[in-house]
């Protein structure tokens, strides 16, 4: 079984998970969906946020099935006004490759996690394991605890 920091602190913690290996390409949330024969519901991505004014970007984790909404982020984060980062800015501001953007690799790094309380109708979903190719299934509510994610509705 693959094992990364992720894993490591996870067991530290001990909190349990499941690891699902992938593709080491790029593959989205709907592929990994596929891949995994679970629903793309199920299957949260991590999108990073740019704040308009100075500040760390905001991690937006959402359904594989749908996008941000950028309104309802900027309302749940306090802010006015937000923009979707590029690929290369995604991987820029958090030092992981698209596709491997998680936020349990970016923990007390000064992102603000906002989840979409569509979770909160799973017992369990997949997020990236911080690498591409490696997939991570873990309670909701231990995903919350560990990255005092937010939860608000930001998907459409």
């Amino acid at each position: 079984m693959k094992t990364n920091n992720i894993t490591r602190m996870l067991d530290t913690r001990k909190i349990a998970y499941q690891v699902f290996e992938l593709p080491e390409d790029k593959v989205g949330a709907v592929e990994t969906a596929l891949i995994l024969g679970v629903p793309a519901a199920e299957v949260f991505k991590t999108i990073v946020v740019q704040r308009e004014k100075p500040g760390k970007a905001i991690l937006a984790v959402v359904p594989g099935d749908s996008k941000v909404d950028l309104k309802k982020l900027a309302a749940a984060a306090g802010e006015k006004k937000l923009r979707l980062t590029t690929q290369s800015e995604a991987e820029k501001l958090t030092g992981l490759l698209v596709g491997g953007i998680s936020p349990l690799a970016l923990l007390n790094k000064g992102f603000q996690i906002i989840l979409d309380e569509s979770a909160l109708q799973y017992e369990q979903i997949h997020i990236s394991g911080g690498q591409r190719g490696m997939n991570i299934r873990l309670a909701v509510k231990d995903l919350i605890a560990i990255t005092s994610a937010r939860v608000a509705q930001v998907s459409e």
